[in-house]
């Protein structure tokens, strides 16, 4: 090997020399620095041993010496266990899912204390929660959900919290009972439903018999009182029409030829509805006939003349003028007389149309002590029995 050979080879060991110098520095720079994200920790061993917990941040190690063991994540974690069979105390077997919140409080405690927490976890929830479902029947069970997650909460934060971990919420997201308790369950609820719908309904038709009653109870009550009243009004306006009437006639002094007139032109009112059978002659026609013919200068039927009205009074002399009537409201003698044509028609009217209406006759005759020569007095409404029909 000549000279220049040795210093070609010596130049190349001493280049990969430098070279793997360089690669050691580089990896060991890198496996010393260690950058932690927020919302984890890292665990350092430092020859096997544990040596300190890094937060987030920059952080140096010895290089070759120091190891990061585990990495932790600070954040709440959620998990969801498999449907877990568990029997009730009515001997039910219900499928409870459910759901658990937790979050690493201690990162050493759970990498060193326990192998694998969340198996730990998952595990403690199910034998607690077949310890808790088994004192409840299934109603109890289905209806229970916040003291079944109250009972499980308590029982996994004592467990695991040697662990290091913090159990914040456990939530049975369903429990299923079997399909034969489920088809029992729905006729049970329809059942149950049907039962509020009907009493419901009756409670409603109660009410509505009630309001009825009460309705047609105020209604009866009004429609009496009504009837009461009208016919008090329809008595005291006939009374005091009958005053105002006899009132204007006598102090009128309308004579007995006027007075028969009016009489005869009544008559026919009498028959003029269709349905009337019977036509009713007053006992006053023959006195009405004895007036006008008195009245044109005959001597009338009876062949008598005109004594008075056996009272004591002087003919045309009125048994209403007394001083108690107060004064006329008629100022003219004529007006008076057409005023008490006027009513006296409408009076008759009225009268004879109640009495066909009700089916009973007027009253007919002459009262006692009347003079068959005196004008007919008015017509007393039903206080003297009918006299008998004559037909026609």
């Amino acid at each position: 090997m000549t000279p220049n050979d040795e210093l070609t080879f010596g130049a190349f060991l001493l280049y990969a020399m430098l070279a793997l110098i360089g690669l050691f520095i580089v990896v060991a720079l890198v496996r010393a620095v260690r950058v932690v994200p927020q919302a984890q920790a890292y665990l350092v061993e430092r020859l096997g041993r544990y040596s300190r917990t890094l937060d987030a941040g920059l952080h140096l190690l010895v290089p070759f010496i120091d190891r990061v063991r585990s990495q932790v994540d600070l954040r709440e974690q959620v998990v969801s266990f498999p449907p877990q069979p568990v029997i009730t105390s009515d001997n039910l077997v219900v499928s409870i899912d459910t759901v658990v919140y937790y979050q690493v409080t201690d990162p050493k405690s759970a990498v060193y204390e326990i192998a694998n927490f969340v198996v730990g976890i998952e595990q403690i929830t199910v034998t607690t929660l077949r310890n808790v479902v088994g004192s409840m029947d299934l109603e109890q069970t289905l209806t229970s959900r916040d003291q079944i997650n109250g009972q499980l909460r308590g029982v996994l934060d004592e467990a695991t919290g040697r662990w290091g971990v913090r159990v914040n919420r456990v939530e049975l997201k369903s429990i299923d009972p079997p399909q034969s308790v489920q088809g029992a369950m729905e006729q049970q609820m329809r059942a149950e439903r049907d039962r509020r719908a009907a009493i419901l309904t009756a409670e409603g038709v109660k009410q509505s018999q009630i309001l009825t009653a009460e309705g047609e109870k105020q209604a009866a009550i009004l429609r009496a009182e009504g009837q009461a009243q009208s016919a008090i009004l329809e008595a005291e306006g006939e009374a005091r029409a009958i005053l105002q009437v006899f009132d204007a006639i006598h102090r009128g002094d309308a004579d007995p030829k006027l007075l028969a007139y009016q009489y005869l032109q009544m008559l026919p009112e009498i028959s003029r509805t269709e349905s009337n059978k019977v036509w009713f002659i007053p006992t006053e026609f023959t006195a009405a006939l004895n007036s006008i013919s008195k009245g044109f200068g005959g001597g009338g039927f009876g062949g008598g003349e005109d004594e008075g009205d056996g009272s004591g009074r002087p003919p045309g002399t009125s048994p209403l003028a007394r001083e108690d009537l107060g004064p006329s409201a008629l100022t003219d003698a004529a007006q008076a007389l057409a005023e008490a044509r006027r009513e006296s028609e409408e009076a008759t009217k009225d009268a004879t149309t109640a009495g066909t209406l009700s089916g009973r006759p007027r009253d007919a005759g002459v009262e006692v002590g009347q003079d068959a020569g005196a004008p007919p007095a008015p017509p007393a409404p039903r206080q003297e029995p009918p006299a008998p029909p004559v037909q026609d």
